[in-house]
């Protein structure tokens, strides 16, 4: 028995091998295109007015959507402050009490210069408490959607209050 069938499988791929117009008149194609279905897919966005791909503007603003950008802004900020101020320390000429008395020098009012300190010491602070009650959030315990409680929003806009004084000192 095994041998007729293996004589039978033999027989019909050599019968293939010498006459291939046997095979493709039995191929069948599996499927469309893919040139097919891009085609059909544009198609159907262009008919319904889509836009190419959701941009941020289709969302609505929240608390937690501007505190996350924010501090992923207020980290690449202080991630060039700091690399900035180290290349400044090895490339400028002096030290820091010239460039100190050059700031003096220039006789800025105690408006600008209150500004400016808490111009830099805002996204310190602004990142490191927000970076701590993200690890606080983290480790407690969520038991439904913690991202849009109450007492979850309550903290955020504590912490947003506490900031703000620390840059004053």
């Amino acid at each position: 028995m095994a041998a007729l069938l293996l004589r039978h499988v033999g027989r019909h791929c050599l019968r293939a091998h010498l006459s291939p117009q046997l095979c493709i008149r039995n191929a069948v194609p599996l499927g469309t295109t893919a040139k097919e279905e891009m085609e059909r897919f544009w198609n159907k966005n262009i008919g319904s007015n889509r836009p190419m791909s959701p941009h941020i503007t289709i969302y609505s603003w929240s608390l937690p959507m501007v505190m996350s950008i924010c501090h992923r802004g207020t980290g690449i900020a202080l991630s060039a402050g700091v690399s900035l101020f180290g290349l400044s320390a090895l490339l400028v000429p002096g030290n820091f009490e010239s460039h100190l008395e050059l700031v003096k020098s220039l006789c800025l009012g105690p408006a600008l210069i209150h500004t400016a300190k808490f111009a830099l010491v805002f996204p310190l602070m602004y990142h490191t408490w927000n970076g701590i009650r993200h690890l606080e959030a983290s480790k407690a315990p969520c038991i439904g959607d913690c991202i849009t409680s109450p007492p979850v929003h309550h903290k955020r806009r504590m912490f947003l209050i506490r900031t703000l004084p620390e840059n004053q000192l």
